[in-house]
């Protein structure tokens, strides 16, 4: 997916498509695991589905619980999906960065062999 250290820096449009390609790909890991926060909300914890889209929103944004649990079920659930949250911003974040570290590193390394 990346050129070969022995290829060129991308041009700025092919690169600028690149970036565009990451952040849906970041935005579709976004949308999963909203739909999987949504899900949990609505089936575990018995919220309408426009509370557990709230409430999985505000967990994946790392904001927090806006509505009390009543369950032990929904408490065991709730805690998973922040941890697992947690970790998809991470993976989000990396996901999109990706390309921009790549072609700084690539950028240094074309930049020595020239020398």
């Amino acid at each position: 997916m990346f050129e070969h250290k022995s290829q060129s820096v991308l041009p700025i449009w092919p690169f600028i498509r690149r970036m565009v390609l990451f952040v849906v790909m970041a935005g579709s890991l976004v949308a999963v695991a909203l739909l999987m926060g949504v899900a949990g909300y609505h089936w575990i914890a018995g919220y309408s589905y426009m509370d557990a889209l709230l409430n999985a929103a505000m967990i994946l944004t790392t904001m927090g619980q806006v509505n009390e649990l009543k369950t032990d079920a929904a408490k065991v659930f709730a805690s998973a999906y922040a941890l697992f949250s947690g970790i998809i911003f991470f993976a989000v974040i990396s996901v999109i960065m990706a390309p921009v570290v790549h072609r700084f590193l690539h950028k240094f390394h074309v930049d020595n062999l020239t020398r």
